[in-house]
This record gives C-alpha cells, sequence and structure tokens, in this order.
C-alpha cells in the first residue's frame, strides 16, 4: 500500500534500515544581497516565520531578498534629493557652508533610511 507520499510522487531511499523521504529544495537564485534585504531577512526570521519559511521552500527567498533591496535603494535615490530640495539644502549652502551641508544631509539621509525600513523592510 503506498503512502500519501509516494501518491503525490515523493520518493523514498533506505538508510540503516529507515526509510528517509528524498526532499530537495528548488533552484534558488544567487543575487549578492545588500543591506537593506538583510535587514529584511533577519526581520522575517524573527518575527515572520511563515514568510520565510515559505519563500525558502519555494526557493523564492534569495529573489524577494534582492527584490527587496533593489526596491529600498531605488526609494532612496528618490527620497534624498526631494528632502534635501524641500529643505533647501543645495550646492549654494555647500559652498558656504560644508559643516551644516554634511550634517543637514546626513539627516536627510536618516530620515530617508527610516521612511525605507518603516515602508519596504519592515513589512
Amino acid at each position: 500500500m503506498k503512502t500519501l507520499y509516494e501518491t503525490l510522487g515523493g520518493t523514498y531511499r533506505e538508510e540503516n534500515g529507515h526509510l528517509i523521504p528524498e526532499l530537495e529544495l528548488p533552484e534558488q537564485t544567487n543575487y549578492q544581497i545588500g543591506k537593506y534585504g538583510q535587514f529584511y531577512l533577519d526581520y522575517i526570521k524573527n518575527h515572520r516565520r511563515g514568510r520565510y519559511t515559505t519563500l525558502l521552500t519555494e526557493g523564492k527567498l534569495n529573489a524577494r531578498l534582492h527584490e527587496i533591496d533593489l526596491e529600498a535603494n531605488e526609494m532612496l535615490e528618490t527620497i534624498i534629493p526631494r528632502l534635501a530640495d524641500e529643505r533647501g539644502i543645495d550646492e549654494n549652502l555647500k559652498a558656504r557652508d560644508m559643516l551644516r551641508w554634511v550634517a543637514e544631509m546626513n539627516n536627510i539621509k536618516a530620515s530617508a533610511e527610516e521612511i525605507v525600513l518603516r515602508e519596504v523592510v519592515y513589512v
């Protein structure tokens, strides 16, 4: 009599008198994962175990991490110039007061990163 696993196409191998299911994870992509992809990976491992397990077993984890990383970086590239423009941080300020320009740009980058983390990574 076949087990449900065998009926669904699964196979076993014998090892030391025990039948072991032959399971393989699907092939995954092998993208380099940047900062925001790593943040997302850490988040889903610790707070969204179901999503993590599903992406892993379907072979889509690496691709999703890459997608999150790209989306986060694209969003940063749009938000930073917009915030700088809204706050009047420009090349004139850079020429007049370099230290203030650096402080303002660091503040803008931190603000933009908070937005990206909240809207792209921790969802």
